[in-house]
Formats: structure tokens, C-alpha cells, sequence
């Protein structure tokens, strides 16, 4: 007997945006990766804003719509996912309640959770919880976790990822940007860490040191600050697609990243990064990052200059970033960087996840 072909699956995926670069940077590689697998797509979003720098030439078999208030005519996808928690619209969700796909089931309700390397993500990744009272009274929502082990749901990472960054001409992408072969350079994507001026200060000293600045928060905070370190060697970059920070990444000696999306990226550049946590009005993030450089394994010096560049720590120094001390931290990403591509990526995880509860 023939086998029945699988049917390609209809996937709402809804992002509120809160983090302009993470939040919708994360839902759009996860929304390509699921078309480049043979699905159909759409992301339902309150602001696509910034995919016209991230994503210019959009992505076949992805539709970008408005945040919507009820459901499409042609009813819910198979799989609804709902990224870092959002609340879709009572009237969507009234009709994933109401609807049914193929041999009767209902369409996959899933809530795509933060990342995080804390305990609770093992426990909690794939517990379903039952909705009593509401609009999706009598629907199960399930919980997927990303993470950093392999009882989580682990990170995206695109399938020609590797062979992309083989490929990568580093000395050649350096040599464009006006950085030589010795130049120590620094990328910086980040809020307004506490540790800034101090980290400008270390690169001033240097004459070796390149300071490559992404747009919006970056750029403004060391603009604020420059003045103070005349010697710095900054170069304030435009906006750029998602295949061109990775090479930005891939091309710097230390990256200063923030949020999830770029802190992924940095795991899979495999050089001395640094990550400027989302910071929490409770101190939450705290215990985050612990741990995440728990997880990490992460040197003395290292954790050292997380805390102060988190304000974990703020009437400290920073550590000197010399040569052993970038060595030492690049030797930790590549042996995370190894951990998780022994681990299964979220995208085949959650195709599993679904087909699993299908």
C-alpha cells in the first residue's frame, strides 16, 4: 500500500512586539524555517516594522498580517503558536475552540516560552495545561520550551547554517570594513549596559581596537559617551538583514549581544561574546543569568565582566579583554557551541512536538 502523503500544515504564529529586533527577529526565522520545510505560514504581528531592514525580501510560503481580532475566514491553522506568551484575541481564540481540522481534531494550540537556562525549563518543556474558563474553554495549550539541554526544546539554527560559515570569507569581510588582521574587533548590540564607559574606555587605550556599532540603542549610548573616550574607533553600522549579522558576528573578535535572538547567534559564531540580559524591574533576570553562564561553563573572568556589564556588579572593573582572556572565552562558546549541535535544533523538535500530538 502507498503511503497517504503528508499534507502540508496551515501555522499562525502571533508576536507581540515588545524588543523590536528580538521578539520578531526570533518569530522570523522560526516562521522561515517552517516554510522552507514545506509549510504555510503566517505571522500574525503588531508591528513588522522592522522586518523591512531584517527580512527586505520577505520569504516564500511566510504572509505577514496585522494583529488580528478574530480569526481568518478560512478559520485557525493546524498548529497555533504563540510566541514568549502573548495573548491572542477571545474571539481567535473562541475559534480554535470551535474549529475543527482533518479527522476532527483541533488545531495545535502551542506556547512558544522564553529561553532560558534555569531548572524550570526542563520540568516544565511539553506540559500541557488545560483551559476550563474563557473563550478556548476546552482547549488544550501546550508549553515549548527552548533551551540549552537536551531535555528542552533547544535553539533555532537554519539547516545550511555550518556550511554558511565555512563558507564565510573572514579575512576578506575585514579587509572591507577597514579592519586589519591583528585589530582586535568588537561588536556591539545592547541596551545601556552599566558597563559601557567602561568597556570604551578599555578599547580607547588600544590601537588595535575597532568598535563596530548596530543602529538604535547601541549607536545612542555610545554617542552619549564618546566624548569622554576620544581615542575610540567606532564605526556606526545601518540596519541589516539577518544573513548579514551573522557575518558581522562571525568576522569579530568579541560580540557584545543582547535579548535572545542575538545571544543564539553568538552561541553559533562560536567567538568570545558577551550578552546584555533583558533587565526586569524584580531582578529577575539575575538568577538568569546566572544560569546561563552555569550552563555555559563559563571562565572567572568571564562571569566577572557579565556582572558588571549587567550591573550585577557596578562599582567593579571591568576585566582587561587582552589576548589570553579572548582566547579563554572563545574556547568556552566553541565547547558550547559543540554541546548544542549535538542536540537537536528547535525547529526538528517542534515538527516532532506536533506530529507527535497530531
Amino acid at each position: 500500500m502507498n503511503a497517504i502523503p503528508t499534507l502540508p500544515r496551515t501555522w499562525d504564529v502571533f508576536c507581540q512586539v515588545i524588543d523590536n529586533f528580538g521578539d520578531i527577529g526570533v518569530c522570523w526565522r522560526l516562521c522561515c524555517q517552517l516554510a522552507a520545510q514545506g509549510e504555510r505560514v503566517r505571522l500574525w504581528t503588531d508591528d513588522a516594522s522592522a522586518l523591512a531592514w531584517m527580512a527586505p525580501a520577505g520569504h516564500p510560503g511566510v504572509q505577514v498580517l496585522p494583529w488580528p481580532q478574530h480569526a481568518p475566514a478560512d478559520g485557525p491553522g493546524d498548529v497555533v503558536v504563540e510566541a514568549f506568551g502573548c495573548d491572542i484575541a477571545p474571539d481567535f481564540a473562541a475559534s480554535i475552540a470551535h474549529s475543527t481540522i482533518a479527522a476532527g481534531r483541533k488545531p495545535l494550540w502551542i506556547n512558544l516560552e522564553y529561553l532560558s537556562a534555569e531548572g524550570y525549563v526542563e520540568r516544565s518543556h511539553r506540559l500541557p495545561s488545560l483551559l476550563s474558563s474563557g473563550p478556548g474553554a476546552g482547549c488544550t495549550r501546550w508549553f515549548f520550551y527552548p533551551g540549552f539541554t537536551p531535555r528542552t526544546g533547544g535553539l533555532l539554527r537554519e539547516a545550511d547554517l555550518a556550511a554558511r560559515q565555512a563558507a564565510f570569507d573572514r579575512a576578506g569581510w575585514r579587509a572591507r570594513h577597514g579592519i586589519g588582521a591583528q585589530d582586535v574587533a568588537v561588536s556591539l548590540f545592547c541596551y545601556e549596559p552599566a558597563g559601557l564607559s567602561g568597556l570604551l574606555a578599555q578599547l580607547a587605550a588600544r590601537s588595535d581596537a575597532q568598535l563596530l556599532v548596530t543602529p538604535g540603542r547601541a549607536t545612542a549610548a555610545v554617542q552619549a559617551l564618546q566624548a569622554r573616550h576620544p581615542g575610540l574607533r567606532a564605526h556606526y553600522l545601518p540596519p541589516c538583514p539577518q544573513p548579514q549579522f551573522d557575518e558581522m558576528l562571525w568576522a569579530c573578535d568579541l560580540n557584545c549581544v543582547r535579548g535572545e535572538d542575538s545571544l543564539v547567534r553568538a552561541l553559533w559564531a562560536g567567538e568570545a561574546f558577551v550578552w546584555h540580559i533583558y533587565p526586569q524591574d524584580d531582578d529577575a533576570h539575575h538568577a538568569k543569568l546566572q544560569a546561563f553562564l552555569d550552563w555555559l561553563s563559563a571562565p572567572a573572568s568571564l562571569r566577572r565582566f557579565h556582572a558588571v556589564w549587567n550591573g550585577l556588579t557596578p562599582h567593579e572593573p571591568l576585566p582587561a579583554i587582552d589576548a589570553p582572556t579572548l582566547s579563554a572565552w572563545r574556547d568556552c562558546a566553541r565547547a558550547a557551541r559543540a554541546r548544542l549541535l549535538a542536540q537537536g535544533d528547535l525547529l526538528t523538535q517542534l515538527l516532532g512536538f506536533t506530529a507527535e500530538k497530531s
